[in-house]
């Protein structure tokens, strides 16, 4: 990739620019490719925040916005990195090269494969910049796969887009066919790391894939961002461990389980919302995680379906949003008039409700946002309630505080 001087000095004299405005000023800056400088400038924009230590390096180059939209953060990529680490390393679906930059860090000899010609060229320029030996190959990943030489581990991000552009939840639906492909696979690698779509289906993914030793929810403030598949020929253990892992601002929440504890997990329900009130973080709602936390937490579940908890005491390190319950009610007239008093703003959440937020919103005649949550549940008892609490401020918080 070939960027002219004029062109470079351009790129950095409107680094903070609203790219959108740039690109129709065309004609006012002829020496200027244009197109090439609004894709730099909005790939710097992103990665700011996104992958902060490509960001700082300079001279690096970047592709076009769907690239970078697609490509994984900086703190899950270094997530990846921990969890593998050898002698010889290979990325099958280059990229951006994101993942590939952190993972290989941990290998001796690492290989970049990616069909994307134009990828490929960013690959030789950023790499070196970035003090990374990694060799390029601009090749199919499964022909690739097919004639290599087995390596400690392999890392796979099948793509999530169908040839009309739609998202794919299903692992048949990804490119590669990681499920076709998984014989393979673990034949040509000690550890094979799969990134999958949040939003696939994990109960499916694990009865399609028959060597999963670990399974990876990880989530960034509270967005669930990525499932990882860690697949092994040789099992150490029949049960898979689930790790639900919440980073925010790199403090990090981390509860592991199988399916057959959360199958075999008594689950004590309760119609009665005790002094505080808790919500699990998205990695454990996305994993399944709803019997497995009242064995490892003292915490009551309110509902079957509800997915909220319940506890007479405060509990410090519970996975997830924490709240002091201030009243609850149900929804007689009189009842909703004094829990509704003083009140002229409040977070509404829905949790196996038969009402939309905006419904209820509506109804309650409440603004958005302020410090005040309402939760609007049903019980054990199958009562509908709206629990009022105030938020507690999360570990991560009070670290940062200090």
């Amino acid at each position: 990739m070939q960027i002219s001087p004029e062109t470079l000095r351009f790129i950095e004299e409107n680094i903070r620019a609203d790219v959108r405005s740039l690109a129709l000023q065309t004609k006012k800056y002829p020496q200027v490719d244009m197109a090439m400088a609004v894709m730099q400038i909005a790939g710097r924009q992103i990665a700011e925040s996104k992958v902060p230590s490509w960001y700082r390096t300079e001279g690096l180059f970047y592709p076009k916005h769907l690239s970078m939209e697609q490509c994984s953060s900086e703190v899950t990529a270094l997530y990846k990195a921990s969890l593998v680490e050898g002698e010889t390393f290979a990325d099958l679906t280059g990229g951006f090269g994101i993942d590939c930059s952190f993972l290989s860090r941990k290998f001796k000899k690492a290989d970049y494969v990616e069909r994307q010609a134009e990828l490929c060229e960013l690959a030789n320029h950023n790499f070196p910049l970035l003090g990374l030996n990694i060799e390029v190959h601009n090749e199919d990943g499964v022909e690739y796969l097919k004639r290599m030489q087995p390596v400690d581990c392999l890392f796979l991000d099948p793509a999530r887009r169908d040839g009309h552009g739609g998202k794919t939840v299903a692992i048949s639906d990804c490119e590669p066919d990681v499920s076709t492909l998984e014989d393979l696979l673990v034949e040509k690698a000690k550890t094979v790391m799969v990134k999958l779509s949040p939003m696939l289906d994990l109960s499916l993914a694990l009865k399609t894939l028959k060597n999963v030793r670990e399974v990876h929810v990880v989530s960034v403030n509270n967005e669930c961002k990525e499932l990882l598949l860690i697949l092994q020929k040789q099992s150490i253990s029949s049960e898979v461990s689930i790790h639900c892992e919440h980073i925010v601002n790199d403090l990090h929440q981390h509860f592991v389980f199988t399916q057959e504890q959360e199958r075999i997990s008594d689950c004590p329900l309760t119609s009665q919302v005790e002094a505080y009130l808790y919500e699990p973080n998205a990695s454990i709602l996305k994993a399944g995680a709803y019997r497995s936390l009242t064995q490892s937490y003292e915490v009551k579940k309110l509902h079957p379906s509800s997915h909220l908890y319940t506890s007479s005491h405060f509990i410090e390190d519970f996975p997830g949003r924490r709240f002091q319950v201030e009243a609850v009610s149900g929804f007689g007239k009189k009842e909703l008039k004094t829990f509704l008093q003083g009140m002229e703003k409040a977070n509404i959440t829905i949790r196996n409700f038969p009402s939309s937020v905006a419904d209820l919103r509506k109804r309650l005649k409440l603004k958005e946002g302020g410090e005040d949550y309402i939760f609007a549940t049903t019980l054990a008892d199958e009562s509908k309630v709206l629990i009022k609490c105030k938020k507690v401020p999360s570990v991560f918080q009070e670290l940062q505080n200090l």
